[in-house]
């Protein structure tokens, strides 16, 4: 199931992040594809602050991966593009992906063999024929899990 969503501010985006973090359980996984600058951790941000992180969330570009753990679950925010020319293997995310907290993984095409069936997917796509901040969000939901949150975004 795809729903696409138009967004007009970071803080549209962040909003969104917001609302699904509450649906949220351990071993959700999110992948967050788009260019450069489209959003993928502004709406990271709005997803730690539904899950109640107080600390501030930077990409993790060179540390590739960054731990928030006091929010109702942990999160774990992985930003994976360096890795164009390797593999996930080293990281242990079979470990983050069946662990206790949701997984958040920016760049997903590069650790694609490594990405179980279930999980939701958000392309970020500018649209720049309609203002600087204008983004549309389109979630594409892989599993049954992932089906019912995708329904609960559309209604909403």
């Amino acid at each position: 199931m795809t729903v696409k969503v138009k967004v007009s501010t970071p803080e549209e985006t962040m909003a969104i992040g917001q609302k699904i973090a509450p649906l949220l359980a351990p071993k959700d996984i999110i992948l967050l594809d788009g260019d450069l600058g489209a959003g993928k951790t502004t709406f990271t941000k709005g997803l730690a602050a539904g899950l109640g992180i107080q600390r501030n969330v930077k990409s993790p570009t060179f540390t590739i991966i960054r731990e928030y753990q006091d929010g109702r679950i942990p999160l774990y925010h992985m930003d994976v593009y360096r890795l164009e020319d390797g593999s996930g293997d080293e990281l242990g995310l079979d470990e983050y992906f069946n662990g206790d907290g949701v997984s958040v993984v920016e760049w997903s095409k590069f650790v694609a063999d490594e990405l179980p069936s279930h999980y939701l997917r958000i392309a970020f796509k500018r649209l720049d024929d309609e203002g600087e901040n204008q983004r549309e969000l389109i979630f594409e939901s892989h599993g049954q899990r992932f089906e019912e949150m995708v329904n609960q975004i559309r209604v909403q």
